[in-house]
């Protein structure tokens, strides 16, 4: 176990989870406005540089002023995983109670903020990043189905909550097995039933299936008006290519397939929003088994924020995270 979690000591978390394209980032700004909170961001793609458009980054003008951790801090080239998230959210969280801040994690990838909030271990056996090389290999000259199925011989409790295209989840949990000879998802369990060091309120904001799915169609067309065709492709004048775990993100691997003259833009953009859409999906499914959460639905406060944020600071009130 790392010492993340021993340093806490029930210092205030406030967590705005939720699936893609429910506001969370806006609704993070505005607390962050009315109880001094700085954001970290529990996003896997938001992390790097020069991908803006396609991972729906938060803009300068959209922080409003609120410290922003944990955006535009690497190169398309860097690793970027769960053990690198806490690595850096931690940093953060020293910085920010140093400077008398609230810290608020923002963000849709559950896996990232169950890590931090309760200190789950990630160490294993190290071999230089051998096996990882090896699976990789595996890849290329077999296909993803292939890994897939390695996985499942292994650890088919896993595959019940990795996706098939999640190549670098399917690569951890092979390489975790590798090494320790346990599957992951037994370990995970395990690791779920930590107790958290921090005075937290979890909330998870949804909507109603089908405004939530007409939202990222809505998303989707508007990347592609942005740009999202000519800041792909200028990822790729970069060097950058699929087997760089920065360009298997949504939107990303998809534009680069048309740009390979291997799809259509408009077979892209199709995929691109059926994918969202199942991501959309693995998210709330995610967020359900998770303990200690308090689901906000869009639909139940009028599509407004202002209801939202008084629920939100009357339960912090209640904790004893703020003061009247």
């Amino acid at each position: 176990m790392d010492n993340c979690s021993k340093n806490h000591n029930n210092n205030p978390l406030v967590i705005i989870a939720g699936p893609t394209a429910t506001g969370k980032s806006a609704l993070a700004v505005e607390l962050a406005k009315k109880i001094n909170g700085a954001v970290i961001s529990a996003d896997s793609m938001q992390v790097y540089k020069h991908m803006d458009i396609g991972s729906a980054k938060v803009t300068e003008e959209e922080m409003r002023g609120v410290p922003h951790c944990l955006i535009d801090e690497l190169e398309p080239s860097e690793e970027f995983n769960v053990a690198k998230f806490k690595e850096m959210a931690n940093a953060a969280l020293d910085e920010i109670y140093e400077n008398g801040q609230i810290p608020i994690v923002c963000g849709g990838t559950g896996f990232y903020i169950q890590a931090l909030l309760y200190d789950v271990d990630f160490t294993s056996e190290d071999d230089g990043g051998k096996l990882r090389r090896e699976l990789e290999e595996f890849v290329r000259e077999n296909g993803e189905d292939a890994l897939y199925e390695r996985l499942r011989e292994v650890d088919p409790k896993s595959c019940e909550t990795i996706h098939k295209n999640n190549q670098k989840r399917i690569i951890r949990a092979l390489e975790y097995y590798g090494h320790t000879g346990r599957p992951i998802s037994e370990h995970n369990a395990e690791q779920r039933k930590n107790k958290s060091g921090f005075n937290f309120l979890y909330f998870v904001l949804t909507d109603r299936r089908d405004r939530l799915y007409a939202r990222i169609e809505e998303r989707v067309d508007k990347m592609i008006e942005n740009g999202l065709v000519d800041e792909v492709r200028h990822l790729r004048d970069m060097g950058c290519h699929r087997g760089m775990v920065s360009m298997q993100g949504l939107g990303y691997k998809e534009i680069l397939d048309c740009l390979d003259g291997k799809i259509s833009l408009d077979e892209a953009i199709y995929t691109i929003k059926r994918e969202t859409r199942h991501f959309a999906k693995r998210q709330l499914t995610w967020f359900r088994r998770e303990r200690d959460v308090i689901w906000l639905d869009r639909e139940k406060y009028g599509y407004g924020d202002e209801e939202i944020l008084s629920v939100i600071l009357k339960k912090l009130k209640e904790k004893g995270i703020i003061q009247d």
